[in-house]
């Protein structure tokens, strides 16, 4: 497929008032054996930030500027928003660009990094949706990865940027920039690019501030204790910091393309006490969510098309 008619934005999805919250939990974690108790934990998470996610909201926004985008460019594909784990899920998105005639969509996966977890399970579950929305279901083929964008880069960097002015000027020179990623298991992690992008990006970002001091952490892990994930984790690299004598920490979430629970209680809580109680005051940059240069990062693949045989 070569040409389409639509794009697809298709992201995790999160829940969007405080009775979402357990239904959406069951459905993101089906199959995985999560304790009860390791739930209500991250119920909790929740009700500290409010009670939901603003992902939703965010990447309809993301949605929304895309489509101006597109539209000051003189191109006139709708763009759709397709959830993993909450309304609108996946299927009920492309029974709806189905019945508004729409035959062969762009799919944009809202994850940076890639690996089985990131990307496979996103096309998997489209592809799944399109089997339950039957034969007439829109066909959707994948923009590449764009963990190296420029456009990409450049939000990151203001964004990292925004929170290092927040240090004081006389600090600011030896303020130490952490940059995140969601942890994931160290087998699945070798079998994809997914540490290497997030270093490149690192770098890249790192490299455009003329930053020299900076370097990379893992948070969030769910999985179970016995098994190897990605590390350090980012408590630990907190505090390895605060041993080496820093004052000051900006932490990036690199892998994170709009705010939800692994940032506003992950970071914004839990993260902000171990620095603090290492010495160090904390910033934290915010998510590239709607940043001009993100979004036309977006509108830069539509351009682009879908990779060769990245379809389902």
């Amino acid at each position: 497929m070569t040409d389409f008619d639509s794009v697809l934005l298709v992201a995790f999805g999160g829940p969007e008032k405080p009775e979402d919250i357990r239904p959406f939990l069951q459905i993101v974690t089906a199959g995985r054996r999560i304790p009860s108790e390791r739930l209500e934990t991250v119920a909790r998470h929740y009700e500290v930030i409010g009670g939901r996610s603003p992902l939703n909201e965010a990447t309809r926004r993301q949605a929304e500027a895309l489509c101006a985008a597109l539209a000051r460019a003189g191109r006139g594909e709708p763009v759709f928003v397709g959830m993993r784990n909450w309304h609108p899920f996946l299927h009920e998105t492309l029974a709806e660009m189905r019945d508004g005639g729409c035959r062969r969509a762009l799919g944009i996966i809202l994850s940076a990094f890639q690996t089985e977890a990131s990307w496979g399970r996103y096309m998997a579950d489209v592809a799944a949706a399109r089997d339950k929305v039957g034969a007439d279901a829109p066909e959707v083929a994948y923009a590449p990865g764009w963990a190296d964008h420029p456009l990409f880069i450049a939000a990151l960097a203001d964004r990292a940027a925004a929170a290092l002015a927040r240090v004081a000027p006389e600090r600011r020179g030896s303020a130490h920039l952490l940059f995140t990623a969601h942890s994931v298991p160290a087998t699945m992690a070798a079998g994809s690019p997914y540490v290497a992008q997030f270093e490149g990006a690192a770098r890249r970002v790192a490299t455009l501030l003329g930053h020299a001091r900076w370097s990379l952490a893992y948070q969030s892990r769910s999985g179970s204790p016995r098994d190897s994930w990605l590390e350090p984790d980012i408590a630990e690299a907190l505090r390895a910091l605060g041993k080496d004598g820093a004052r000051d920490v900006v932490v990036v979430p690199l892998g994170f393309v709009c705010d939800h629970v692994e940032v506003l209680y992950d970071l914004d809580v839990e993260a902000r006490q171990v620095a603090e109680e290492a010495g160090m005051a904390f910033q934290r940059a915010g998510t590239v969510s709607d940043h001009p240069s993100f979004i036309a990062m977006l509108a830069d693949l539509v351009h682009r098309g879908p990779a060769e045989l990245a379809r389902t």
